[in-house]
């Protein structure tokens, strides 16, 4: 049986923040959707923006036919997660951020994993580096970090151009994939003490770390994590049965 953990199994909550204490890291990164709360929030504000009507019928036709072409496997995951920022085209960015606050607390807030918090709290506490990666729009990982006193400057995530206030189509960054690691390289991280992540997109940051934390893994990181030999976290709330 592949040893996730200690004894062959994940790591209790006890363990798992132990082991990011002996680490003693000085540059923590954090994936977000599934790792510091559960769900996927990129695409449940997608949801979230085309049910009040904040995009045009147009677009939100569009939209539906390239996130039904990327659940068939047809749209990969780098194309989607830019035109799920593209989609806001024309609108303002102070309304996008307003959206954002109100779609993280009515939806996502509830979410957020205690030990998660606790863990980069402590983490703050002692001055380490935390920064906060993920392919979801800027716009809502910049508001659901401050949860965790992350600041803006310590995000990357999946952006496009602001011009005079207006959101263009202009795509800046999706760090998703390899391209979690080229954002991080972007801004001097070459070697990460600590790496947290729950998908397979993010395997490949969790590989460049000192020490990787699969947090929540799905199965395909689940499969990963055995075969590299990395012990896995799983939060209370989505502990498997």
């Amino acid at each position: 049986m592949p040893k996730y953990g200690e004894g062959g199994t994940p790591l209790a909550t006890e363990q798992f923040h132990q082991a990011v204490r002996d680490l003693n890291p000085a540059v923590a990164v954090f994936d977000c959707d599934g790792t510091l709360w559960s769900g996927d929030a990129g695409s449940s504000f997608m949801n979230w923006t085309l049910e009040r009507g904040l995009v045009s019928r147009d677009m939100v036709d569009w939209i539906n036919r390239r996130y039904l072409g990327y659940q068939h496997g047809e749209v990969n995951e780098l194309a989607i997660c830019g035109e799920m920022v593209q989609m806001y085209q024309g609108l303002r960015e102070s309304e996008m951020r307003h959206a954002a606050r109100d779609f993280f607390a009515e939806r996502i807030e509830r979410n957020i994993f205690p030990e998660m918090l606790a863990l980069v709290n402590e983490l703050r506490a002692k001055g380490v580096d935390i920064w906060a990666v993920s392919s979801t729009n800027d716009w809502v990982i910049e508001e659901g970090v401050t949860r965790f006193g992350i600041p803006p400057n310590r995000v990357l995530a999946a952006r496009v151009e602001v011009r005079d206030g207006i959101v263009t189509e202009t795509v800046l960054d999706v760090p998703t994939d390899e391209g979690k690691v080229v954002s991080l390289a972007r801004m001097g991280i070459i070697t990460p003490d600590a790496v947290f992540g729950n998908s397979i997109h993010d395997a490949a940051m969790l590989a460049i770390s000192r020490r990787a934390f699969p947090v929540n893994p799905t199965a395909a990181l689940l499969e990963q994590s055995a075969r590299e030999g990395w012990a896995v976290y799983y939060p209370a709330s989505v502990t498997p049965k």
